[in-house]
């Protein structure tokens, strides 16, 4: 496939759902999302780390099942009722578990019980669902990592890692012992542990062949296993009837260009990389004769996309930059892989859904699900699904017409989200997300992230400005919104710049549009890394024009949170820039934050005082600072995210209260009217979990009112960003 028609394909995919609102093809829709700290035994603490890592169902698709390695457990969800799933348990295994398949009503678990890297040794655990009782254990002979059974449940395999310990001789390898693969038979799901065959696999690898590296297992309908030797960047094909291998070949290299491969602050596709390994993790069989491979990378290599091999080891596809541009194209590139594997493709799953062949793509570092129609020849990128924080491994439940996926990554101890199972059902309707997605500029993606304040284009009904924060500190760009759109399209983007280069030491966190067709914005400091408290006017062209410091009695007691937002109010002489402060400064009594006045003209400075709403937990501060008719609009929400948040509104306060006092001294306090409550739209927006950073507001030229959220730049965050018009005459 040419590079335009890789375009245009991704195109088609972006805005089929504006262009057929009832689609002619069902789409898949995220439904539920389960957070696995829900199955913590009692006599856990309930912010023990726990993740879901590798999933799958029952037979009956009324449970999944999914490896828990920090809690040492494997957990259960009832998902007979799959918008409402419910917790099931968690069943500790006495060991690290790595890898779960199901069958028969039993679970088949691999576990890791390894005294240390050295000295790796493992078991395979047979579990009865019902119960959730241990039936029986095999011993393994090592580590383990993949497990997987053939088409009718008679075969199984496993994947005996060993792997390497990243520690020692700078994680290089040969180190010993080998992996191999153990191959074993079972009967309603049971196993014989006398029927265990261990498949020698060294001396076939072109990197290190005495120290094979097996990563992950998978069978064709011909009982052939499909395994890959990840470090070794190896793929053999094994008889599982026999225990022989068949063939082996190197998963090669690849060419990429259209690819960000600096870590600096800046999204900039237009870089290459030469000779890149392949290294895949997961794979799957398409057919019995085609295979597809998540290139991960995980030692040398990592190309940042997925391959299809024949069992030959000829090459059929290579997704090169594409499925990586894509996601750049929604906002969830994780700049800081830039240097290393981008958005790190990991996990696979394939099934069939009614007529049409899926493969289901995992990126883990971009947090976000490719679903791909196989074709038979060049493969269709169909959707891209949110996936909370770092995809692991996914099933699909074709009979029910559901996809899950299982999301590693738990940031409850730093108040962040928990690991999440989602799921996701197939059927007709609109697709749910990207709700904004960017356009090309000169061949390539328009980079976005973190948008983190909104104002509408005068005069342009539809159209609004946002800004980047610090995440793209070496890029702070003020985009263009086109809302008119389903999903809206960053249309342009506008460097910020100081004397002809990017402008470093800013932290954008509102923006206001003057009439002049320049603008204000308000960057947030940070003094311990140099960056100030400052407004800025920077004009049509992007160009700092002047940087308006803070006066000293204002800055004499700052904090890391300051300006969340600015916003104008008059004209001429009387024009006023309003600035919400995110959270009180050394002179705020408790419960009290500023909103703080500049007049340009007469350099004159000022404020209010706001008053906060209360929390039992985290904290709360502004993110928002709006003018529309008589009032300004405050976004007031708390730091928290999932099922713990609790605040997250919108308040009016009316424009004859804005009578700032002098800085320094006695301060008014304003009253505030309650305009929205977004708890509820974050929740049921694409059936996430609530997300923390809700940072833009505005209403545009016409009156209509938007927001949006701040996805930190894929940092220690899903990556979604919703943006979506508001109603604010919905009932609260």
């Amino acid at each position: 496939m040419t590079n335009s028609s890789r375009k245009a394909a991704f195109a088609a995919m972006l805005f089929a759902s504006a262009a057929f609102p009832a689609a002619a093809e069902p789409v898949f829709n995220r439904i539920a999302s389960f957070p696995v700290a829900q199955n913590l035994p009692d006599d856990k603490d309930k912010l023990s780390p726990t993740s879901a890592e590798i999933i799958t169902a029952t037979n009956d698709g009324n449970t999944l099942i999914y490896s828990d390695s920090p809690l040492g457990a494997i957990g259960f969800i009832d998902i007979t009722d799959a918008k409402a799933p419910k917790s099931g348990g968690a069943l500790m295994m006495d060991g690290e578990p790595t890898s779960v398949t199901s069958s028969a009503g039993k679970a088949l678990v691999a576990v890791n019980i390894s005294d240390s890297k050295a000295k790796p040794s493992g078991r395979l655990a047979i579990v009865d669902v019902a119960t959730k009782k241990i039936e029986n254990t095999c011993d393994l002979g090592g580590q383990p990592d993949s497990i997987a059974l053939n088409k009718d449940k008679t075969l199984g395999a496993i994947a005996i890692e060993n792997e390497r310990d990243e520690d020692v001789n700078d994680g290089k390898i040969p180190q010993m012992p080998a992996g191999d693969l153990v191959v074993f038979q079972v009967k309603n799901g049971t196993v014989d542990c006398g029927t265990i065959k261990h498949v020698a696999l060294t001396g076939l690898a072109g990197v290190a062949p005495e120290d094979p590296e097996p990563e992950f297992v998978a069978f064709n309908g011909l009982n052939e296993i499909a395994l890959t030797l990840q470090e070794n960047n190896e793929i053999v094909i094994i008889d599982a009837n026999t225990a022989q291998v068949k063939t082996h070949f190197t998963a090669g290299s690849v060419d990429l260009s259209g690819i960000d491969t600096k870590r600096d602050g800046a999204l900039k596709f237009s870089g290459e990389s030469k000779g890149v390994p392949r290294e895949p993790d997961a794979v799957k069989w398409l057919d019995d004769s085609r295979l597809v491979v998540a290139n991960e990378g995980d030692y040398q290599g990592g190309s940042r996309g997925f391959t299809i091999f024949d069992k030959t080891g000829k090459v059929l596809y290579d997704s090169g930059a594409s499925f990586e541009r894509a996601v750049a194209h929604i906002g969830h590139y994780p700049e800081s892989r830039s240097g290393s594997k981008g958005v790190e493709p990991e996990g696979l799953e394939a099934a069939k859904f009614g007529d049409d062949n899926y493969f289901f793509l995992l990126a883990e570092r971009a947090s976000i699900v490719g679903v791909y129609k196989d074709t038979g020849a060049d493969p269709e990128l169909i959707q891209l699904l949110p996936s909370g924080i770092s995809p692991e491994g996914a099933v699909a439940i074709p009979q029910r017409n559901l996809f899950a996926t299982a999301n590693e990554v738990d940031l409850g101890k730093d108040g962040g989200a928990r690991s999440h199972v989602m799921i996701y059902e197939r059927s007709e309707g609109e697709k749910a997300y990207p709700q904004i997605v960017s356009a090309e500029k000169d061949g390539n993606p328009i980079g976005f992230a973190a948008l983190s304040g909104l104002a509408p284009v005068p005069g342009k009904p539809g159209m609004l400005y946002a800004v980047s924060d610090s995440v793209l500190g070496s890029q702070p760009t003020i985009c263009t919104i086109d809302a008119t759109k389903k999903p809206a399209v960053i249309s342009d983007a506008l460097v910020v710049k100081r004397d002809g280069a990017p402008a470093q030491k800013l932290d954008i966190e509102g923006i206001a549009a003057a009439a002049d067709g320049s603008f204000w914005l308000a960057s947030e400091g940070y003094s311990e890394r140099l960056v100030p408290h400052a407004l800025y006017n920077v004009n049509a062209k992007g160009d700092i024009k002047a940087e308006i410091a803070l006066p000293k009695e204002f800055a004499a007691n700052e904090i890391r949170f300051g300006f969340e937002g600015v916003t104008i109010i008059g004209t001429g002489d009387d024009t006023t820039l309003w600035m919400a402060v995110q959270r009180e400064w050394g002179d705020d009594e408790k419960g009290f934050v500023k909103l703080v006045s500049y007049n340009p003209k007469k350099k004159e400075w000022g404020a209010v005082r706001y008053p906060l709403d209360k929390t039992e937990s985290g904290w709360v501060g502004l993110s928002e600072i709006s003018a529309h008719g008589d009032s300004v609009y405050i976004i007031e929400r708390d730091n928290l995210v999932g099922d713990a948040a609790r605040l997250k509104k919108l308040y009016k306060v009316a424009i004859s209260e804005l009578k700032p006092a002098k800085l320094g001294g006695e301060l008014p306090v304003v009253k505030k009217t309650e305009a929205h409550d977004f708890l509820g739209e974050l929740k049921t927006a694409t059936n996430g979990y609530a997300l923390d950073k809700l940072e833009g507001f505005a209403f545009d030229a016409s009156g209509k009112p938007y927001a949006v959220t701040d996805n930190d730049g894929v940092s220690d965050s899903s990556g979604e960003t919703l943006f979506f018009p508001v109603d604010l005459t919905a009932t609260n």
